[in-house]
């Protein structure tokens, strides 16, 4: 599976960022798709994710700020992470992930940087 992040970029605290990924499947077929993302000098983290049947899970710290979500019947090869009240804290290289059959599957990161 071939993932294409985007939408990265420099945003002020408080503000908000949509970021996509696109697959090079329908992402309504594979077990679970999700984000990552890791800050300078921190390991990888999850921070968001969504199963097949539609489970969301996120971490602590973006919990009522971030939203993941799967495209439509006409996107079904997307999916993206709403991220809002963005703090300085959320600055990090984005990265979306699948996992299919056993698999992991990485698209490139997309850096969000939150600054004033």
């Amino acid at each position: 599976v071939q993932l294409q992040a985007s939408g990265g970029g420099l945003v002020q605290p408080g503000g908000s960022l949509r970021l996509s990924c696109a697959a090079s499947k329908s992402v309504f077929s594979l077990d679970a798709v999700g984000w990552y993302r890791q800050a300078p000098g921190k390991q990888r983290e999850l921070v968001a994710s969504i199963t097949s049947g539609g489970s969301t899970n996120y971490v602590d710290s973006v919990k009522d700020r971030f939203t993941i979500s799967r495209g439509s019947a006409s996107t079904k090869n997307m999916f993206y992470l709403q991220m809002n009240s963005l703090k300085a804290e959320d600055t990090a290289v984005y990265y979306c992930h699948v996992h299919l059959v056993g698999l992991d599957f990485w698209g490139q990161g997309t850096l969000v940087t939150v600054s004033s």
